[in-house]
């Protein structure tokens, strides 16, 4: 077949170890046979976010932003063991909270639901999306040790010099203390990114907090939400038969068992990063939710949502064949070609997407996978595969369905 023709590129950002390595294989088998691949290149690597000083990871963002649409490979957060290993001049924050920040966006995951690995919530019938709000809370606190008798307090210095003071604690022992923050813009383009991706998707939004006892903290959220709900939103949603919904977070924990699914569920930042994992081990697995994230004026980021295998990575490093899950990093590349073909009205990029992640769940389903997904299967005539193995069996059914 004649290559499919792209108007625009996508931003493409390479990433680390065994995610590094299928990112190729996905390009390799799978997207440059078909399509003349067009993307702004970023070598998020670790050698390389480390050579220009980080710089690269914030000109990807940038990039982003211009271009509207960017493809994310898994990349390595430092730690002091990887400081030594990768021998560093200092340990790098994480690519994807920068991205997040200069995009201002919100992180939506979903699992990709395959039959033969069944949900462990048995009526759960319909993809859950996690709606995370990337920005704050926990993720931007400060911290401090307090020794016995100590007084902590709250101090807010305003513009003018005047100052405003609230009691911590008197620590008759010794203590923690924890200062978290979050500001009104921020949670707005999370409220209308969650608002603007439920209108794409005519699900139903439901955003849990616990301002019953966080009358201040998570009450502002709830009022921001409501506010830009009712006087940007709400005539829309009711046009697209949909339906806005807050709860306590705790209800909405007992809300999510008992549903079949089918909706997004958003959630301020750590709530969000435990919920999609939950979300997504009962599902069956991390390695089979989707990842995009979605600022408030249409700039999309898809990814994985785990992380770069680094076991994996060794075994390869020696020789060995590896049966590493590719679903989640294939689901990034075709979410970002679906969207970029919308956006510069391709339909034929649209239906190259839609159909390679079609002939990747039929050969999950037709009974070869990697090993991951094996130990999950309830198939009865499930083959266990390497990846390159996989990749070149959807390719078998990608060609059928083309």
């Amino acid at each position: 077949m004649k290559k499919i023709q792209m108007a625009t590129p996508l931003v493409e950002m390479n990433g680390d170890e065994m995610t590094r390595i299928i990112w190729k294989m996905i390009k390799d088998i799978l997207l440059t046979p078909y399509i003349d691949l067009k993307t702004e290149y970023y070598d998020l690597g670790l050698e390389n976010r480390d050579a220009t000083g980080d710089k690269v990871t914030f000109d990807s963002a940038y990039a982003t932003k211009k271009y509207g649409v960017a493809v994310k490979c898994a990349t390595i957060t430092p730690n002091a063991d990887r400081v030594l290993e990768y021998g560093l001049k200092e340990m790098w924050k994480s690519p994807n909270g920068t991205v997040r920040a200069i995009l201002d966006g919100t992180v939506f995951r979903s699992p990709i639901l395959v039959k033969g690995i069944e949900p462990f919530i048995r009526n759960w019938k319909k993809p859950i999306t996690i709606a995370r709000h990337a920005y704050g809370d926990v993720y931007r606190n400060v911290e401090m040790i307090v020794p016995a008798g100590a007084k902590a307090e709250l101090v807010v210095t305003k513009r003018d010099g005047s100052e405003e003071h609230a009691l911590i604690h008197d620590f008759e022992t010794a203590g923690i203390i924890q200062g978290q923050h979050n500001i009104d813009k921020s949670i707005e383009s999370f409220a209308r990114s969650c608002f603007n991706y439920a209108l794409d998707v005519k699900q139903d939004v439901w955003f849990s907090s616990k301002d019953t006892i966080s009358k201040k903290y998570d009450h502002r959220f709830k009022d921001i939400f409501q506010d830009i709900y009712e006087s940007d939103y709400r005539e829309k949603f009711e046009k697209a038969g949909i339906t806005y919904f807050y709860t306590l977070i705790d209800d909405a924990v007992a809300r999510v068992i008992r549903s079949e699914g089918g909706y997004i569920w958003a959630c301020k930042n750590y709530d969000g990063d435990v919920m999609s994992d939950m979300v997504a081990t009962a599902f069956g697995s991390l390695a089979m939710m989707t990842s995009v994230l979605v600022s408030p004026d249409g700039v999309y980021e898809y990814e994985a949502a785990h992380g770069t295998v680094q076991r994996h990575y060794y075994k390869h490093l020696k020789g060995e064949k590896t049966s590493t899950n590719s679903m989640a990093t294939l689901f990034a590349w075709t979410g970002a070609l679906k969207k970029r073909g919308e956006l510069d009205n391709l339909p034929s990029l649209v239906d190259f997407a839609e159909k390679l992640e079609k002939a990747s769940i039929q050969t999950i389903e037709n009974g070869i996978m990697t090993g991951d997904l094996a130990g999950l299967s309830t198939l009865s005539n499930k083959t266990t595969v390497d990846t390159e193995t996989f990749l070149k069996e959807v390719n078998k059914s990608l060609i059928r369905l083309l």
